[in-house]
């Protein structure tokens, strides 16, 4: 089930908020584990016994790690190091067995045969999360959590269960036994709900036919394929970014507050930047769970390097488990060292717009290696990219062009801080509550008749 379907939409969220708002507040925990696991269960439920289990193993480790954190560090090591390693193996059997079987098949020595294990969705998500939680926990960063279905209700919390962003245990630590729901925090999270679902329905997926029309084109010359992969650009940014809002959104309802995932990364200056603004709690989790521990940049520059460059080899690995993933990481990291040794002085001089269009331009080209799995496919649409003598545009890819130029533009404006401004100019005059819901009620009422009449809704997270 997902958040731009009919049926989360009109069945499922509004059956969890009425049965929310009028079951006892004691209990409110109780019912959200149980309609998270039904949420989660819906298309998978052979998999909610992994989730069970993982909420089961981190529960224990961290009861165990504050048990004998001030007392015998070496005990709350041991508990901390068996969370991790199961997290960690849970999520490579059933993420990276395939991958590993396949790459050791090449070696002519070794008759492995293709594992095909299904992936179950959301599982990086939720493992990394329950991560977190023994991590803090063993730090001294958050309190143990004594009440089970409390945790069980923080790690298959359905807002943000399959699609992120990645909360942190500490930052929701208070919310989940102190929470008061308020009608304002209420209204905005539909608000903020409303903002990600324009954002998926109504731009993301007509982005996604785009682009996926334009391949289909077969031959589309250089300026078709930058349109294309312009396209897909915008369509990976405003459904994540969707998806991230309409999470916060429904987090808001129920009386909880997650931290921003996303921020206008495509009016980035540098690709520091932009990894500053992109999916913003995943770079948080790698900077403080993995970057920070191995040295960070304490330990002189060619370690500071080394760091960078794994922590990024594991921030491509995580996205997927083939090798097009480990080069989209490999490439950024590569950049950002860049960035940090080489390039500093002329990023500290260039005109803006220069460094904009710098970063815009490696930002594309990263988007294709993290597109195309089929190397010898990526190749292909690499070259065709920069054949600038060839064909510029084929007929069919530059009627496809024209058709979505509409919406091209709209997604490069939307794309920008702009409305977000406007919006803070008149949020606090008498006409804002009232524009406020005609928004709210023009989106929902567009992007049902685009779902009831479209097929076309791909969920770009199965993947993860």
């Amino acid at each position: 089930m997902v958040f731009s379907s009919l049926l989360f939409l009109f069945l499922y969220l509004p059956i969890v908020l009425i049965l929310y708002y009028i079951c006892p507040r004691k209990w409110r925990n109780l019912l959200l584990f149980v309609v998270n696991l039904v949420f989660y269960g819906w298309g998978e439920p052979v998999y909610v016994t992994l989730m069970i289990f993982s909420t089961i193993v981190d529960y224990t480790c961290g009861w165990f790690i504050n048990k004998y954190r001030e007392t015998n560090k070496k005990k709350a090591k041991i508990f901390l190091c068996a969370s991790v390693i199961i997290n960690l193996s849970l999520l490579g059997f059933f993420k990276y067995a395939g991958f590993l079987a396949d790459t050791l098949s090449y070696l002519p020595f070794l008759n492995i045969p293709s594992l095909k294990i299904p992936l179950p969705i959301g599982i990086s998500f939720y493992t990394f999360q329950t991560m977190s939680y023994s991590i803090d926990v063993y730090r001294g960063d958050a309190p143990v959590q004594k009440n089970i279905i409390t945790f069980g209700t923080y790690v298959s919390l359905f807002p943000q269960l399959i699609a992120g962003p990645i909360v942190r245990y500490k930052d929701v630590a208070y919310q989940l036994d102190h929470r008061r729901e308020t009608l304002d925090d209420f209204t905005k999270g539909v608000c903020i709900f409303c903002v990600g679902l324009a954002k998926k329905v109504l731009i993301a997926n007509q982005m996604g036919a785009l682009w996926d029309n334009i391949r289909a084109t077969g031959e589309m010359g250089w300026l078709g394929s930058w349109v294309g992969i312009i396209a897909y650009t915008f369509q990976i940014y405003f459904d994540f970014s969707g998806y991230s809002d309409m999470a916060c959104g429904l987090g808001n309802m129920f009386g909880f507050e997650f931290l921003k995932n996303f921020n206008y990364p495509y009016i980035s200056k540098s690709i520091t930047e932009f990894w500053r603004r992109w999916h913003i709690s995943l770079g948080t989790w790698f900077r403080e769970y993995v970057y920070i521990p191995l040295g960070g940049n304490r330990k002189g520059m060619a370690r500071q390097m080394l760091n960078l460059l794994i922590v990024w080899f594991l921030t491509g690995f995580w996205h997927g488990a083939d090798f097009n993933f480990i080069f989209w990481g490999l490439y950024f990291g590569l950049l950002l060292v860049l960035e940090k040794f080489v390039l500093k002085k002329w990023l500290d001089k260039a005109p803006a717009v220069i460094r904009h269009i710098y970063a815009l331009f490696f930002i594309i080209l990263g988007w294709v290696l993290f597109y195309f799995s089929d190397l010898s496919e990526m190749g292909a649409f690499f070259t065709s990219m920069f054949s600038f003598g060839g064909t510029a545009i084929t007929a069919d890819a530059g009627a496809l062009a024209l058709s979505y130029l509409p919406m091209l533009l709209v997604a490069a404006f939307a794309s920008t801080p702009v409305m977000t401004k406007l919006y803070r100019k008149i949020e606090n005059t008498k006409a804002a509550p009232a524009l406020k819901t005609a928004f709210c009620i023009a989106v929902l009422g567009i992007a049902t008749a685009l779902l009831v009449s479209q097929s076309y809704n791909p969920f770009l997270y199965f993947r993860f």
